[in-house]
């Protein structure tokens, strides 16, 4: 059936440097590395989170993603919750849905392997279009990880 969602935007965490005293606005800030996640909610129950990158290229450096964000997603899947990358290819004007797991590339840099992947190496059935405007229609790739999933654990 459809699935409905409840997604909110995560503040990116700034620090202030400047505070202009007599309007109280901030007039210098930076950005705070630590940020988790761009996107927190639930879609039915089911806590989700997840992070959306733009690719300009058919690479994906992987020092794109940190390491404190795939540590906040691993403890996000331990409570149950599902984590994800929305990766867009801007020139082919396609999405990829990235499970947390990230098809063990991690995993490959890690072990001193390539420090990113290329599109080819992706699971052809997690692309998708978006669809007019700014819809974009990553419920049905949430559904299809869920669904590969053993669900004994989860909570439905």
């Amino acid at each position: 059936g459809e699935r409905s969602g409840l997604i909110q935007k995560v503040p990116t965490p700034i620090t202030p440097i400047r505070i202009d005293k007599e309007s109280r606005h901030i007039t210098l800030a930076y950005f705070d590395k630590k940020s988790t996640v761009d996107y927190i909610g639930a879609v039915q129950g089911i806590p989700v989170c997840f992070d959306a990158k733009e690719l300009h290229a058919d690479t994906f450096p992987l020092q794109n993603i940190h390491e404190h964000q795939m540590d906040f997603m691993k403890a996000f899947e331990g409570q149950k919750g599902v984590a994800f990358f929305l990766l867009y290819f801007t020139r082919r004007d396609i999405y990829y849905y990235l499970t947390s797991g990230g098809g063990d590339f991690w995993d490959r840099a890690k072990a001193g392997g390539r420090k990113s992947f290329r599109v080819e190496e992706l699971d052809p059935t997690y692309f998708f279009r978006g669809q007019g405007g700014f819809f974009i229609p990553y419920l049905e790739m949430l559904q299809k990880d869920l669904d590969a999933e053993p669900t004994d654990d989860r909570i439905m």
